[in-house]
């Protein structure tokens, strides 16, 4: 059917689709992908990148049943892909479980951060990916592929189909390994001066399970620390008022300045299931669209005080038209096209007001500023230079892709120009 004019959840990508499809079932979903000319599917719209956009069909998987159903023996869930992670959370929780991470929003769909390399925080966790098991997709020709980790015969493929930027096709369900449920904390500090971090890294971004430093590159300090706790025995003494130069927040705070943190995760310590602290804002609270920008690029964990400081060296051009900056940290992983492919990370986040031309040629000096570092961009932000020189497997992918969908049915501008 030929549904209205749709934009993206911020607003700034206008879907062209010449036609919009809401399958009810599996069978309906195959019959439209095999029909089809060019297709992409859509999730949430969380994107700000053109990654979901098409001149031709586009699909919501919204429609599907839902699918919820836990492997207790193997510790894995299997959940459509539409599924947002703020529908899959808290029945896990009630079920006993959890996953590994979060992303800071728990609004998004989970078929759509894994296919993008979308992430949380943490030393020792990698992107959200890394949960998958195993992928179910519609190929081209309508068939039904399901890709299993553990199975000898698929683990190629495997690795280059999870964060598969909706290339290969419509994922129509995902395994997710989980892990028995745990509760977490989390407290945060204003103030860290910037000198900290080139003494203490990794000291920093060790302090809790999940750690996220934000600056608005206007000081000598990062205006706040945010420090999740997973709870132990260990972890249940109460911090004290400074650290590292920093102070304990007094009260909850917002990583925004001046915005209300009433929609934010409880601070202050207050302990509560993994899933009501791991992301940085609440399930209930859905944010509103069209106030921000957003880029981030994710650099050898090696290289990021240099990063860090070569973004400082113009600050006073940044700062006007970024509204906050996230740092975090990402496990290494064996997914191709995973921003942290092979190596551990350091994602350095911007939000952007929402001026598109105030915004480009500051973007493009970070990039050109970052560039000595090898940056590799989150797939659904903004980003000019191509990232696929940055990707020792990208021949690989090429192939794949042409195994799965030989005449780039599910591709469009934005994978023509990234991935050819």
């Amino acid at each position: 059917m030929t549904g209205p004019t749709r934009t993206n959840w911020a607003g700034n990508v206008t879907f062209r689709a010449a036609r919009s499809h809401r399958p009810g079932s599996v069978t309906e979903l195959r019959r439209l992908v095999a029909g089809a000319g060019r297709v992409r599917v859509l999730g949430t719209g969380h994107s700000f990148s053109p990654i979901a956009d098409t001149t031709g069909d586009q699909i919501s998987l919204a429609g599907l049943p839902p699918v919820f159903a836990i492997d207790i023996e193997r510790r894995r869930v299997t959940v459509t892909g539409a599924m947002t992670y703020g529908q899959l959370a808290p029945r896990l929780n009630e079920a006993g479980y959890a996953l590994a991470n979060l992303g800071s929003l728990p609004h998004i769909s989970v078929a759509g951060a894994c296919a993008t390399g979308t992430h949380g925080s943490g030393d020792g966790v990698g992107n959200l990916a890394t949960a998958v098991a195993e992928i179910e997709l519609v190929t081209a020709d309508g068939s039904l592929v399901r890709l299993d980790r553990d199975r000898p015969a698929d683990q190629q493929a495997f690795s280059g189909a999870v964060v598969g930027l909706g290339a290969l096709g419509a994922v129509v369900s995902l395994t997710l390994a989980i892990e028995p449920a745990y509760r977490v904390s989390q407290y945060v500090y204003d103030d860290l001066p910037t000198e900290a971090l080139d003494r203490h890294f990794d000291e920093i971004f060790g302090r809790g399970y999940s750690v996220s430093l934000f600056t608005d590159w206007r000081a000598g300090t990062f205006n706040q620390l945010w420090v999740k706790h997973r709870l132990s025995a260990a972890d249940l003494a109460e911090p004290g008022p400074g650290w590292l130069g920093a102070r304990l927040a007094d009260g909850p705070r917002h990583p925004v300045p001046g915005m209300s943190p009433v929609h934010c995760t409880a601070q202050l310590g207050e302990p509560g299931p993994w899933h009501e602290r791991l992301p940085h804002f609440r399930l209930d609270f859905t944010p509103s669209a069209g106030r921000e920008l957003q880029s981030e690029f994710m650099l050898p964990r090696t290289r990021a005080i240099e990063a860090i400081r070569a973004i400082e060296a113009v600050r006073d051009l940044v700062a006007p038209v970024v509204q906050i900056s996230e740092i975090r940290t990402i496990a290494a992983d064996e997914l191709w096209l995973s921003p942290a492919y092979r190596r551990d990370s350091v994602g350095l986040h911007f939000t952007w007001i929402d001026d598109w031309a105030a915004v480009a040629p500051v973007l493009a000096l970070v990039e050109e500023r970052l560039e000595p570092f090898d940056p590799r961009p989150h797939w659904g932000k903004l980003f000019a230079a191509s990232p696929a020189g940055r990707y020792e497997r990208m021949p690989d992918f090429r192939q794949l892709r042409l195994a799965f969908d030989p005449t780039g049915k599910f591709g469009n501008d934005f994978l023509d120009a990234y991935l050819s």
